[in-house]
């Protein structure tokens, strides 16, 4: 009988034969780097899975010894409770809520009829096995309620907890239906007006200043937040010619790994942005140092590479999807509080990214039009040859593209995730769609246009709802896409270029 050979030693032979020095090395870098990533995210989200689990179950045992004492103390307690009774006399929820992997919320925020906040109305939540719970609202107008069961639950409004003057709109459907899940938030809206008898059948669809105004900033909002991965993006097509189809899983890299650190870790929010956007912008690097450069190395054409960044994009949001489950995660579990200015209410997370997001864009512009790595960026965008020719190390600024477009992308991520109020493992491919918009109106392959397009795309797409309910919204981002390559290819800024 002959030797046996042990398992792989064939295939490592192969690979110390075939594969010179540095690329070996390459390889092995990768993969380590995949494992400890691997280990690092399991680490992170197992532990806060075991501490709710634990936590829910110390809080089922100490209910059942406060059931049983009470049962043999013979006392009235013990008849309250089976479970048609104990809900009934559930005391009045006021603290937050905060979704983990047993709980869910229910929660929403209630304006009078000035849109200020309305305190200490009563909201009463019913569900399954006889569950019934009050919760108030806060000084915000505020309110949330904890469910340990999935299912159907309705929600109501004790119109005698109303302020003198305020009164229920839509008064007729006061009891709402909604569905909770577990590890999740569920909102229902209720709204108040000074006119008794008052709905919002002809309101809802009637154009008005107010809520145009209200959605020209929300508009604006969405395209800042649009650009920071839209900018990235236009970047690598000027440097490369590559439409990467996986630039959208690196905005949903940036909320989870914000979630993870945030939320699981408790890191204070501004290092985590910080040190998310660093590690973004390392996958960018070793994304060309071990995908990209190897590949054009080979000439492998734009279509062959096209379809790689798909394959990349579809094993991203898989992976996603197995280490941190389909439902969406909050970055910050407190609920975000809300600021009126000029007429606008929006929260305090959407008046910080915003402010971020113009500052990194401004820094991102003046750092390509005023250092000499930036005027190096826009020499290869524009001709790589020539700039080749010239001195310029094409390769290099290649390898800094990649590594500012992932790193603004994750930044992106976190300042979505934050102003969302959650992200999931879709969040990047539901916004590629803009982007691709984004970049196309502006002109594929300046970063400056990529700007303009995102800010237009923002604004449009959301002063469709003023007209269209709900997400119909992101099909005007096809319909403009459309019109762009039929009227105006180039963008507007790109030039006009003869083909063949």
């Amino acid at each position: 009988m002959g030797s046996i050979t042990p398992p792989g030693s064939a295939l490592m032979r192969r690979l110390r034969r075939g594969a010179p020095g540095r690329s070996r090395l390459v390889l092995a870098a990768v993969l380590f780097l995949a494992f400890l990533a691997t280990f690092a995210v399991d680490w992170a989200v197992s532990p806060a899975a075991e501490a709710a689990t634990s936590t829910t179950s110390s809080t089922t045992s100490s209910t059942s010894s406060v059931t049983a004492s009470s049962v043999t103390a013979g006392s009235v307690t013990a008849s309250s409770s089976s479970p048609a009774s104990a809900p009934a006399s559930a005391p009045a929820s006021t603290g937050p809520c905060a979704v983990s992997p047993t709980n869910g919320c229910i929660r929403g925020t209630i304006l009078d009829s000035e849109r200020k906040p309305a305190k200490g109305i009563d909201v009463d939540v019913t569900g399954p096995g006889g569950f019934a719970q009050t919760a108030s609202t806060d000084d915000t107008g505020r309110w949330s309620v904890s469910v340990t069961t999935a299912g159907q639950y309705t929600v109501s409004v004790d119109q005698g907890s109303l302020p003198k003057g305020q009164y229920l709109t839509n008064a007729a459907d006061a009891d709402r239906k909604v569905n909770a899940t577990l590890n999740a938030n569920v909102g229902q809206i209720f709204q108040l007006s000074d006119q008794q008898g008052a709905t919002t059948d002809t309101d809802s669809s009637s154009l008005t200043f107010a809520r145009a105004w209200q959605q020209l900033a929300s508009g604006i909002r969405l395209g800042l937040l649009i650009a920071l991965a839209s900018v990235g993006l236009s970047l690598i097509y000027g440097t490369t010619g590559l439409s990467s189809f996986s630039h959208g899983e690196q905005v949903t890299l940036g909320g989870l790994l914000a979630y993870v650190f945030a939320n699981q870790l408790g890191w204070n929010i501004w290092v985590t942005g910080i040190v998310v956007t660093l590690l973004c912008a390392a996958t960018g690097y070793l994304q060309d140092a071990a995908i990209w450069k190897p590949l054009r190395r080979k000439r492998i054409s734009l279509t062959q590479l096209m379809i790689v960044t798909i394959g990349l994009s579809i094993a991203a949001q898989y992976a996603f999807q197995y280490f941190f489950g389909a439902s969406t995660v909050r970055i910050q579990q407190g609920n975000p509080e809300t600021v009126t200015f000029a007429g606008l209410t929006l929260t305090v997370q959407s008046y910080v990214a915003m402010a971020i997001a113009l500052v990194v864009l401004v820094g991102t512009g003046l750092f390509l039009a005023k250092t000499r790595f930036g005027r190096a960026t826009r020499a290869v965008s524009d001709n790589p040859a020539l700039a080749a020719a010239s001195g310029i190390d094409v390769d290099r600024v290649i390898r800094f593209v990649w590594t500012l477009a992932a790193g603004l992308a994750g930044l992106s991520g976190v300042m979505l995730g934050l102003v969302l109020n959650g992200v999931n493992w879709q969040t990047g491919l539901q916004l590629l769609l803009l982007m691709f918009a984004s970049v196309t109106l502006g002109g594929l392959g300046t970063a400056y246009g990529a700007l303009v397009g995102s800010m237009i795309i923002g604004v449009v797409v959301e002063l469709t709802n003023l007209v269209l309910p709900g997400d119909f919204k992101y099909a005007t981002a096809l319909v403009i896409l459309i019109l762009i390559l039929l009227f105006r290819p180039q963008g507007i800024f790109g030039r006009a270029e003869r083909i063949g």
